[in-house]
């Protein structure tokens, strides 16, 4: 029995569908008929009804279901196991985050992590701010780090980290008068909503101070910072974010006047706190207080 079989047959129970299956799989009509009729021939049953160009599941193909999918899976898991061994881990986590982390300050504290711990695997699943709760909660993932509080109640999360939000603008202006916060906001556009935490409370207080302010939302900082660096608009994002910017004169820090910036803090979710969880929220605390 063909491995391909029984995922060709997997996707057919799904659709019933064969035009539909060979489309997904990338296969040819002929070459997943093909996979239907060995499998059936090894199975010595029918697992399809042929109607003309409908097909769909025998009792036998219903029951068989549930076999193919956990064969199937358990050759998956074995085969990734496997795998993970020949690259020398033989443990792993998996760890959910927002984009906004991904691209600051987690990656120079995963080399140093992983360069410590060589035999741990590091998966990383790059999430909207909502969904890892849902990811740590469902046990997809052994850690998560977030901007927001999760609504789930089965895991646990708490502060690691807190830092400063500041106002940064385009590096386009060469006088020093048009560099204070009522300035950059009469003359740019303000670009909202790319975190998930403090933009409401923010933004009243923005328009409280300066009503004629003109907005743009824009859901994602990486997107945000390159409108900035295009003189498109200027925005409040956390300061590890923008720190490489900054030191490199792609972007100028605007001190605040009316405007006090918010905090943006980082949460770490976990649900069952393995050797591996433990390991690396250590040694993400400790990198953090350097």
């Amino acid at each position: 029995m063909d491995i391909k079989w029984l995922k060709t047959f997997i996707i057919a129970a799904k659709y019933e569908n064969f035009r539909q299956t060979s489309e997904e799989l990338f296969l040819t009509q002929p070459a997943v008929t093909k996979h239907i009729k060995k499998l059936e021939e090894s199975l010595n049953i029918q697992l399809f009804e042929r109607i003309g160009k409908k097909v769909t599941l025998t009792p036998a193909g219903h029951k068989f279901i549930s076999y193919a999918t956990e064969i199937v899976s358990k050759y998956v898991q074995g085969m990734e196991e496997f795998e993970s061994w020949k690259q020398g881990y033989n443990r792993k986590l998996i760890i959910a985050t927002a984009p906004q982390i991904a691209s600051s300050i987690l990656p120079p504290i995963l080399r140093k992590f992983m360069d410590k711990n060589p035999d741990i695997e590091v998966l990383i699943n790059v999430l909207k701010s909502y969904e890892i709760g849902e990811e740590v909660s469902a046990g997809i993932a052994d850690v998560g780090l977030t901007r927001i509080l999760p609504m789930q109640t089965n895991i646990k999360s708490h502060i690691i980290h807190k830092e400063s939000v500041i106002l940064v603008a385009p590096n386009e202006c060469k006088d020093i008068s048009c560099l204070d916060e009522p300035t950059i906001l009469h003359k740019y556009r303000l670009i909202t909503h790319n975190h998930p935490d403090y933009w409401d409370n923010l933004l009243d207080d923005i328009k409280r101070h300066y009503p004629t302010v003109h907005t743009m939302r824009v859901d994602q900082i990486e997107v945000t910072k390159r409108f900035i660096e295009e003189g498109l608009g200027v925005s409040y994002l956390p300061s590890t974010v923008v720190k490489n910017e900054i030191e490199m004169n792609k972007l100028i820090k605007i001190k605040p006047r009316n405007i006090i910036p918010p905090t943006s803090s980082t949460y770490v979710l976990t649900k069952v706190e393995t050797d591996e969880v433990s390991i690396f929220i250590k040694f993400l605390k400790d990198a953090l207080s350097e």
